[in-house]
């Protein structure tokens, strides 16, 4: 089994020996071992810090059977091993006394000693060797949004919003923003760079932009950010929710994701400053490649039922197949960029509800076979695509995203690069979790029908 956290000598490395100086150093003394499932959730061993050394170099065994879609009853034996440098301390969990602190790991098949190909974070992995032998680093910055909802005298979440602020207000209007400051301070003290925060569209809704970082490290933060957003809010008597469409008929939360490839040597390979968009050939093919393969990623990055209601025409999220330089009603935007080095692309359509890593990875292979085939971007559109007529798109040649996540998971299975990608273990059983979801879904009868139908007929 590799382990990154033992050096050539069997002693420690450098940066894990580094964690355990700073466990003693801030009294720390419990870790969470953080990993997450399939679905995305965010799962923890809790240790005591007393642990730390063995975690580094024998692993921390747990029960895999119990964890989503990762192994059958008589294959249960898991072993976690920490990545040293997503060590921080939690500071909701922080005093002058006691400390917890948290890493995130690898999962590893303890019969094996290999890494363990249900583990959405070394499907990642596997993305990025992929981009790194073909001579790129993937770099990744996602714009997650969330609501902020009131809580009942039971302390269960409702959909009553405690403020009535709208894009960017400023209070008293926006009454989350003493909210926001104190994530943003927890952020900060959990390594994030924060680049700007302000109150979205939609009322209750919200959004803290961080610095771009390399894919997996981002796809680390992604998690980190839901989990101190939530533990923050919760101070607060608030419950954040980062489902796409709580509330009907008003703006959905987004996950804008931006990449951008460099090469070894540093440069963007996304910028041609002789290009009229300054975008290379590269990452013309790179996005391409997402527009060839967007119906089946669709399933990753929008991986709910309610995803759907998020993806209609009219509020703001784009469904239409196409890209743009200019408007935001097509699926993949060009953004500005002030400096070669900033040259990136903005899928506009995942959200917040799913897996960080498996989402992350099937954007990254759609745009690598992109640039593998050649593939022709199309020209961009720069008309509002929402005022597009069903001929005037079949004239543009734009098709629609799937409409509902039965059709997505039937996508998905269809095509062999992206469903590939998830490996032979994660893709069946992504699928038939998804495919359970749906059909469950679709014999529930809402709240709608009833209202629409119970007294008519």
């Amino acid at each position: 089994m590799t382990n990154d956290n033992v050096a050539t000598d069997g002693g420690l490395t450098p940066e894990a020996q580094s964690v355990l100086d700073e466990i003693e150093e801030k009294n720390v003394d419990f870790l969470r071992l953080q990993f997450t499932d399939i679905l995305g959730t965010v799962k923890n061993v809790s240790v005591p810090a007393e642990q730390a050394e063995k975690a580094f170099t024998e692993g921390i065994y747990f029960d895999g059977s119990s964890i989503e879609g990762f192994v059958r009853i008589q294959e249960s034996d898991m072993r976690l091993i920490p990545d040293a440098s997503t060590f921080a301390v939690l500071p909701w969990r922080n005093t002058d006394e006691h400390a917890s602190a948290r890493m995130i790991c690898d999962v590893y098949n303890t019969s094996t000693g290999e890494p363990f190909e249900g583990d959405p974070r070394y499907i990642l992995k596997q993305a990025l060797q992929r981009a790194h032998d073909m001579g790129y680093k993937v770099n990744a910055a996602p714009e997650p949004e969330f609501f902020l909802f009131e809580e009942d005298e039971d302390g269960r979440a409702t959909t009553k919003t405690n403020d009535a602020g709208g894009y960017f207000d400023l209070a008293p209007k926006d009454l989350a923003s003493d909210v926001r400051r104190d994530i943003i301070y927890g952020l900060e003290d959990m390594g994030f760079d924060i680049e700007a925060s302000h109150h979205e569209v939609a009322q209750g809704q919200h959004e803290i932009n961080f610095e771009y970082d390399d894919a997996l490290t981002t796809a680390d933060n992604v998690g980190t950010f839901r989990t101190v957003v939530r533990a923050i809010a919760a101070q607060h008597d608030l419950h954040a929710t980062f489902m796409p469409k709580p509330i009907a008929r008003i703006n959905g939360s987004g996950m804008h994701t931006h990449i951008s490839l460099f090469t070894e040597d540093g440069e963007n390979a996304f910028h041609d400053g002789d290009d009229e968009f300054d975008l290379s050939e590269e990452a013309k093919q790179f996005t391409a490649g997402i527009l060839e393969h967007a119906p089946a990623i669709t399933a990753i990055t929008n991986p709910t039922v309610n995803s759907y209601k998020r993806l209609v025409p009219g509020y703001e999220a784009p469904v239409y197949v196409a890209w743009s330089d200019r408007n935001r009603s097509a699926l993949i935007r060009k953004p500005a960029a002030r400096v070669p080095a900033a040259s990136r692309i903005e899928a506009r359509f995942p959200d917040p509800s799913c897996n960080s890593y498996l989402a992350f990875a099937a954007l990254i292979h759609a745009g690598l076979d992109g640039i593998e085939q050649g593939l022709d971007c199309p020209d961009p559109v720069r008309e509002n695509i929402y005022e597009f007529d069903e001929q005037k798109r079949e004239e543009y040649g734009i098709e629609t995203l799937p409409q509902n996540l039965g059709e997505a998971v039937e996508a998905l299975k269809e095509d062999e690069a992206i469903y590939g990608a998830l490996g032979d273990h994660i893709g069946p059983k992504f699928v038939e979790a998804k495919e359970a979801e749906f059909k469950e879904y679709l014999v529930e009868v809402s709240e709608w029908e009833l209202d629409q139908y119970l007294e008519t007929f």
